[in-house]
């Protein structure tokens, strides 16, 4: 199903440089898309999400199996302008690689897990300048879900419980319930209703405020 969504503007480097303020830092059902304006007095927030901020939902079954989709945007006559768009989205556990977060155990029988060392997971954003992350990141909380954040802190602790099937080992990995998205970015001349010209383009890994831990079987 096709998602709606609005232009993400990026301002002049002129105005970033001059005084822009702080711009830009998983649910398996579409959230309510958040507001981002256009415009260089749009302050769009990177900061860190902490522990308070988190929801913790462990294993979300199928969260990765959902298809890729597209994300459309209706044609706008707004005038000269140049924005981001996010043209695909897929579910992704962003994981935390550091040690303490993952773990194999088997074969069968239990495996009990803890979040034994915080740290942070963050965005990652190529085929962009750096300046320009926070804006994908801005585009995404708009069309996809407002939960996108560009980092979230995790903390000690998070532990959980699951049976191994006979037989299998188990690993668990915890992380963040995120997107990887396609992103593209466009530039417009005239009056606005003209042909927009493709000027970049990359990919994002994008965690949410939503964390857990993601289980799964392997046979060695």
């Amino acid at each position: 199903m096709s998602i709606g969504m609005r232009r993400a503007a990026i301002v002049p480097a002129t105005a970033l440089l001059l005084g822009l303020g702080t711009i830009g830092t998983a649910s398996a059902d579409q959230d309510a898309p958040g507001s981002f304006t256009s415009g260089s007095d749009q302050a769009v927030n990177d900061d860190i999400v902490d522990e308070a901020d988190t929801v913790e939902i462990n294993e979300r079954e199928g969260w990765e199996d959902v298809e890729e989709e597209d994300v459309t945007q209706p044609p706008i006559c707004s005038g000269p302008e140049t924005w981001i768009e996010i043209k695909k989205k897929k579910n992704y556990h962003v994981p935390s690689w550091w040690n303490g977060t993952k773990y194999k155990d088997g074969p069968g029988g239990t495996i009990k897990v803890e979040v034994k060392k915080s740290g942070t997971i963050s965005a990652e954003v190529t085929g962009t300048i750096e300046a320009e992350a926070s804006l994908v990141i801005a585009a995404a909380k708009s069309s996809i879900s407002y939960k996108i954040a560009g980092s979230v802190t995790v903390s000690t602790g998070h532990t959980y419980t699951r049976h191994i099937t006979r037989n299998k080992y188990g690993h668990m990995q915890y992380g963040s319930w995120g997107y990887k998205v396609k992103w593209e970015k466009y530039r417009r001349k005239g009056d606005g209703c003209g042909r927009a010209k493709l000027i970049d383009s990359g990919t994002a890994t994008l965690p949410t405020k939503e964390t857990g831990w993601k289980y799964w079987e392997t046979s060695s």
